[in-house]
């Protein structure tokens, strides 16, 4: 009888129990009691990982959003997520120059944005699909050795720096999605002849280097007299100990010319997300007022690009820059990887 008692008690104290282990297991799935816990995402970043931090922390403090990165390069994680298709974990996928976004878009890789996000910054940094947006921009710029060359002999255009008197004496990094994304500029602006005219003469003329830093470098140590780059690395050294950019000046081509050529930074929801609203809220927060906030008083030295965030002091008006009007759903990757290639220079 004792044993049967015992046994009839512990089942009673386990009944008693459970409503309690019930209600922590489900406080383990929500925010809160009662609430739902919140989705965390995956976002594929191709943008430069401290700027991307910076404003996804700030995204988590309005949202209680978490947000996981994969880092990697423009074309790197694009191709991926076309190869991923529908069983790609990724959420939300940011760039630093859109021929990657527009690859994926031509892929159906992404959800259609709504109206009220879209709405967030200007129409030239909307692609005519309408399936992402900018929420930073870069612009060209040639950078110059002050030391060996005056005002007068700088290039008019970038087409210029194919003629005789440049060889030997101008760096690309010809294989950095930056300067490819530059040359879907020539492209979309000049045509496909006269680009791959102006990139055999680059091969003949230019010094080729692994990236904008590196190119800057070796103008401020006067191996080259001028080299093709973002505007934001040299503003990031002078900012810093001017090292790498004491001897060096921007010289910002204007005029509608292809070296005017802005570069827009890309967000898009992907079609795969399994969490879509809050992907979506990712987005609408980087082309927000908040975000772009943090984008203009940080330190990556990119433009912010909302009509309601007054651009960076430090920088060139974007107003100023007179680039080119172009359509950034248009700028075509492979076909820039392909004319470079035959060029030699890839």
């Amino acid at each position: 009888m004792r044993k049967g008692r015992r046994r009839v008690l512990a089942i009673v104290a386990a009944l008693a129990v459970a409503p309690g282990l019930a209600a922590c297991g489900g406080s383990d799935k929500s925010g809160s009691a009662g609430s739902p816990e919140k989705a965390t995402l995956t976002l594929y970043n191709a943008q430069h990982e401290p700027m991307m931090k910076e404003l996804v922390d700030g995204f988590t403090k309005e949202t209680g959003i978490k947000v996981n990165f994969r880092n990697g390069k423009d074309s790197e994680m694009a191709n991926q997520i076309v190869q991923e298709g529908a069983a790609s974990p990724a959420d939300v996928f940011v760039t630093e120059n859109s021929p990657a976004m527009t690859l994926v878009d031509s892929k159906g890789g992404f959800a259609k944005l709504d109206d009220a996000t879209l709405a967030q910054v200007p129409k030239q940094y909307v692609p005519s699909t309408g399936n992402w947006m900018g929420f930073a921009s870069r612009s060209t710029v040639f950078a110059y050795n002050s030391k060996q060359l005056t005002k007068e002999q700088l290039p008019a255009s970038i087409m210029d720096i194919t003629q005789p008197q440049w060889k030997g004496k101008i760096g690309v990094a010809a294989a950095g999605a930056d300067f490819q994304a530059i040359v879907s500029a020539v492209l979309a602006v000049k045509g496909e002849a006269a680009t791959a005219e102006w990139l055999k003469g680059l091969k003949a003329n230019a010094k080729v280097y692994r990236g904008n830093g590196a190119v800057m470098k070796a103008v401020n140590d006067g191996e080259i007299s001028g080299g093709v780059i973002y505007h934001y690395y040299w503003v990031n050294d002078r900012a810093e100990s001017g090292a790498n950019s004491a001897n060096t000046e921007l010289h910002y081509f204007g005029n509608s010319d292809p070296g005017a050529f802005v570069s827009v930074s890309g967000a898009g929801v992907l079609k795969a997300s399994k969490h879509q609203a809050e992907a979506r809220q990712l987005v609408k927060y980087l082309t927000g007022k908040n975000g772009q906030k943090i984008l203009a008083d940080g330190k990556s030295g990119e433009y912010s690009i909302s009509a309601e965030v007054p651009t960076n002091p430090k920088l060139k008006p974007l107003g100023e820059l007179n680039a080119p009007e172009l359509d950034v759903a248009k700028l075509n990757g492979p076909k820039v990887v392909e004319l470079m290639q035959q060029a030699g220079l890839l």
